[in-house]
């Protein structure tokens, strides 16, 4: 089952586009990233972000030793996943 993100936790004082991903959310649920990580890893189509009608994966990418989410197509939009609403704004 393909969840959609639509909201994201970001840490709040890294500034590193790898490293600024808490937690991924949608409608009525929210994943830590490394638990989105590990998803992603066993199921590839585990999470999809929705962004001006287009669809994108959301994939496992490595840097310097670390991994981190993104989006399979970041160069239609940078960022997918960095320009979502916060997930602690929205439940509020």
């Amino acid at each position: 089952m393909t969840r959609r993100i639509t909201c994201i936790v970001k840490l709040p004082t890294h500034q590193d586009h790898h490293r600024r991903i808490q937690a991924v959310g949608g409608s009525g649920w929210q994943h830590p990233e490394e638990t989105a990580i590990a998803n992603v890893k066993r199921d590839p189509d585990a999470y999809e972000v929705t962004e001006q009608g287009k669809m994108a994966k959301v994939v496992v990418k490595t840097h310097d030793g670390r991994e981190y989410l993104k989006t399979e197509n970041d160069r239609f939009l940078p960022d997918n996943l960095l320009s979502l609403d916060d997930c602690l704004r929205l439940e509020r």
